[in-house]
């Protein structure tokens, strides 16, 4: 097959409150506020210097199921620089911003596909006339989900190449709430070559290959919590439909915690 690259993103947040910024000074509390904004165009970016086939989007694009206008406009304007480059963009919606949200009338580019509640959907990806790749995804329809949506998708025996696109708690990580929970022999079972996952916010690889399993991470850290490197993955697919995902820094803000010594200070003053 024609080797070809794409992005997987997940959990933009777009518009994140980020609450206490009050409590820093001005300047800040704007590069704050802007920060997922700046991620999203720099995915947007890379997607465009790469020449990927496609863009994936695992879920959470906004905070909140009623997302802001502003969040929504500059979405739609990013995605519309994609479309513009030829570039086709795949977006599932999570527990944060689920169907049944407030969207405003927009109109979506031509390339954008956004997946429905009701069934796992199936895209097909096109590039110089070649079918590279079949993209299978479902969004939340509401916030709660408990259902295990991986059993539900079913890679076609024709797909060349298969990604499935999933907002989902695997292998039932206590750290985060357990939305459509599922185990990793649930996605194996599927038959996807590439599981393109959100939820978790901290960038990992479940598995390897066969399929290979990734959570993109968050491509902001939206509080001190939330330290390191944040960004995405640029996915390489070989010849033999392997995929290599590298991990790519986006973020505009980065946490860090640090120590400081105060065992040698004897006073407030030395303090």
């Amino acid at each position: 097959m024609t080797p070809f690259k794409f992005v997987h993103a997940a959990d933009l947040h777009l518009d994140s409150p980020f609450q206490g910024i009050r409590e820093v000074a001005p300047h800040i509390a704007e590069v704050l506020k802007e920060s997922t904004f700046n991620a999203f165009t720099k995915i947007v970016d890379l997607c465009i210097h790469e020449q990927a086939a496609f863009l994936v989007i695992s879920g959470d694009v906004y905070d909140g199921a009623d997302r802001s206008l502003r969040a929504q406009i500059r979405f739609r304007d990013e995605l519309a620089r994609l479309s513009d480059a030829g570039i086709s963009s795949y977006v599932i919606h999570g527990n944060h911003d689920p169907l049944d949200g407030w969207q405003a009338g927009l109109s979506w580019p031509d390339q954008v596909h956004e997946f429905g509640g009701g069934a796992v959907g199936r895209e097909v990806c096109r590039m110089k006339g070649e079918d590279i790749a079949s993209i299978y995804g479902i969004s939340y329809a509401q916030r709660d989900v408990s259902e295990n949506l991986s059993l539900r998708h079913t890679r076609d025996p024709k797909d060349r190449f298969a990604v499935g696109v999933l907002h989902a708690n695997v292998g039932a990580d206590a750290g985060h709430a357990a939305y459509s929970p599922c185990d990793l022999a649930d996605l194996q079972a599927g038959g996807m070559d590439y599981w393109a996952l959100g939820h978790i916010h901290t960038p990992q690889i479940l598995n390897e290959t066969s399929p290979a399993v990734v959570y993109a991470g968050n491509p902001q850290g939206r509080h001190p919590g939330e330290t390191g490197p944040r960004g995405c993955r640029l996915v390489q697919v070989d010849e033999q439909g392997v995929p290599n995902p590298t991990f790519v820094e986006v973020d505009t803000v980065r946490w860090i915690l640090e120590e400081a010594p105060v065992e040698d200070l004897e006073t407030e003053q030395d303090l």
